[in-house]
């Protein structure tokens, strides 16, 4: 196969998984630059792509022209009149197969990420675990561009730049002083979130750190409306919920120097700036390949496992079986407190 010199890239979310994407697309923007992507994804992904050259986005309007088969229809006519020549399909869902039909058709090649389905099993399931680091999704989405003939090299690529902070961003913040610590606590399911009264007790024992602000990250009513409340609480904790763009939050986000998350997406944005990141895991656990981009080991906050012998449970923290409802309060606030300290001083 000759190869192509303009890719359609697939992925239309979620924002942990579309995030994972930046440092593989600018690795391949910078080793091809004479090679085009065009980025199928949705239209509140775009900021995070503005500082890659050569990767230009297609705003997929899922629930609107593009929703159901003849939605796709007209989404593979408009990407086909792009002059695309080949697809890299880092989604693998519905979707992006019943487009992948429309290409084929077109004579496209379509070379699709392998998500490990079977190695990520035996890594869940409860008996004969294959207990092992499985490989990291960063890779995974290079691997696709390399059946297309292109090799990505990850070890390479720099992060991006720290980004400038607007009226706006510095109205909520102040000026930058002291060290800035960001926390996203929520996750998009409740068994991957550290237990909010522990949290906390984190904040609590942050209190008394000088010169420390911290910001809360967090989206939708709810979550909100609890940040709001902490804020209040803790004297040092700022919550931005609701009161930036996600294109200045992203900004804030690269001038952090710490980020405390979930096994959740705030992780992923963070690594991307080459923000330090501790993240605390669940039923989850970084072996299933989604920690953030460049993160060492020593950041990575765990449940006992001995205790619970059956983590990872699940890819994605949905299902809890009986017994794991609370593996989560097995990662005790000192433990965090001390890591955050440790880190803030380096």
């Amino acid at each position: 196969m000759e190869r192509p010199r303009h890719i359609l890239v697939i992925r239309l979310s979620a924002m942990g998984d579309v995030a994972m994407m930046v440092p593989v697309l600018k690795a391949f923007s910078e080793n091809y630059p004479d090679v085009k992507l065009t980025l199928l994804t949705r239209r509140f992904f775009v900021p995070l792509f503005k500082d890659l050259r050569n990767v230009h986005v297609f705003e997929a309007e899922v629930k609107g022209k593009h929703k159901g088969i003849t939605g796709l229809k007209k989404l593979s006519s408009e990407l086909l009149d792009l002059k695309i020549d080949a697809v890299a399909d880092l989604h693998n869902v519905l979707r992006s197969n019943i487009l992948k039909l429309f290409f084929k058709l077109k004579g496209l090649p379509v070379r699709q990420i392998d998500k490990g389905r079977r190695e990520k099993k035996a890594l869940t399931q409860k008996t004969n675990k294959s207990f092992k680091q499985l490989k990291f999704t960063h890779q995974r989405y290079a691997e696709v561009f390399g059946k297309l003939g292109y090799p990505v090299n990850l070890d390479m690529v720099e992060v991006l730049p720290k980004q400038d902070l607007n009226s706006t961003v510095l109205e909520v913040t102040g000026e930058p002083q002291g060290k800035w610590l960001g926390i996203a606590p929520f996750a998009q399911h409740a068994a991957k979130a550290y237990p909010e009264d522990l949290m906390k007790e984190v904040l609590l024992g942050l209190q008394k750190e000088q010169n420390l602000r911290i910001f809360l990250f967090g989206g939708g009513a709810v979550e909100k409306g609890k940040l709001a409340a902490w804020e209040k609480e803790f004297s040092n904790a700022i919550s931005v919920a609701g009161k930036l763009s996600f294109e200045e939050e992203l900004a804030l986000i690269s001038n952090l120097d710490l980020m405390l998350s979930m096994d959740s997406g705030n992780g992923h944005l963070a690594a991307n700036y080459g923000v330090p990141v501790i993240t605390l895991w669940g039923l989850t656990h970084p072996y299933t390949g989604f920690a953030p981009f460049r993160q060492p080991e020593s950041n990575f906050l765990l449940p006992d496992l001995q205790k619970y012998p059956a983590i990872p449970t699940s890819i994605y923290g949905k299902d809890v079986p009986q017994g794991y409802e609370e593996v989560m309060r097995s990662i005790p606030p000192p433990q965090v407190v001390d890591k955050v300290k440790e880190l803030l001083t380096k």
